[in-house]
């Protein structure tokens, strides 16, 4: 049986990391979202807000740590693998800033090609902002948008999860597969 490496995104606060974690209860092999590390990390620095400050830097950070995870993906006994976020979603919050980024972002999203893209709707009612969530609903739109542009144009086809209860949103994901 072949790997099945599985990415959830979404613009901020869509449920990913929820759904992430209702997968692992189930018993599933899930790699969390590392951009609350890399930040957390930064302020350990005094830096408040890496992204803010250096975005590419920020970018770099996430890039390796999201190569990582994807190598590490290849490893795992388990034959399906899921990971909250994936190589694209760097180069989708470089574009939405409108910052340019070097070739070697480009070749990482064309050499670590995942099975399938799972993409959550923006979705006002469970949307929080927090310390590492800085952006607005209306900015989270915009990320959605970018995030639908950027993994089309790397030729995946999107399956978007219908709002609804956790359980229901996860069936229907195991469903797709």
């Amino acid at each position: 049986m072949s790997k099945e490496i599985i990415v959830i995104v979404g613009g901020p606060g869509t449920g990913k990391s929820t759904i992430i974690d209702g997968l692992v209860a189930k018993g599933f092999c899930c790699y969390p979202e590392i951009s609350r590390q890399v930040t957390l990390e930064a302020k350990k620095q005094g830096i408040e807000q890496l992204f803010l400050e250096n975005p590419l830097l920020f970018s770099e950070l996430l890039l390796e740590g999201r190569k990582k995870q994807f190598l590490s993906a290849l490893e795992e006994k388990q034959t399906i693998v899921f990971i909250d976020r994936g190589i694209p979603d760097v180069l989708a919050y470089m574009h939405y800033i409108g910052d340019s980024y070097p070739a070697h972002f480009d070749l990482a999203c064309r050499e670590n090609v995942y099975t399938k893209i799972f993409i959550l709707p923006p979705w006002e009612e469970i949307y929080v902002s927090d310390e590492a969530r800085y952006e607005n609903f209306e900015q989270a739109k915009l990320i959605h948008n970018h995030l639908v542009e950027t993994y089309e144009s790397y030729g995946y086809e999107l399956i978007e999860v219908p709002k609804d209860t956790l359980d229901n949103r996860i069936l229907f994901i195991l469903d797709q597969i």
